[in-house]
């Protein structure tokens, strides 16, 4: 058995601010993010299936992505829900805003721990989730690797 990885990409725009931050990031401020989706499995080789020789069909992965974080994250602005930026969340959002309150600090270290659960729920038995990148600036990311988690 050949297991093969296969790699997403993805792009989407989320704003966030981080609280209690002694740094500039404790403004809403937004980035442009870069998600890299890594599986593993192995090649379909049954001949009369349709996906043959493919671990994953790449759409069948897009549509995972696009439904558990693209779309949720695209021009939303997400806050740590258990602090006081529950208040600015509520105000924005009765103003028409796409809000996210986590149950987390939206650090790019927990958005990729957050990404990788949802992603995986997803997956079929076959495939495994091997690892996330998500690029937050040009300069800067967070990685997420099974091997790590397990």
């Amino acid at each position: 058995m050949n297991k093969i990885r296969i790699t997403k990409e993805f792009t989407f725009e989320t704003g966030h601010a981080l609280y209690g931050y002694d740094g500039k990031c404790r403004n809403v401020h937004g980035h442009s993010y870069h998600l890299s989706v890594t599986v593993i499995g192995v090649p379909i080789t049954q001949v009369p299936d349709v996906k043959l020789g493919m671990v994953m069909d790449f759409g069948d992965l897009k549509k995972i992505v696009k439904e558990e974080v693209v779309d949720p994250f695209d021009h939303a602005t997400v806050f740590n829900k258990n602090t006081p930026h529950v208040e600015l969340a509520g105000e924005l959002e009765s103003r028409g805003h796409k809000i996210i309150l986590a149950n987390y600090q939206p650090t790019s270290e927990n958005m990729v721990i957050d990404f990788a659960q949802r992603i995986k729920s997803r997956l079929p038995e076959s495939i495994s989730l091997h690892s996330l990148k998500l690029r937050e600036t040009g300069t800067a990311f967070a990685e997420w690797y099974a091997s790590d988690n397990s």
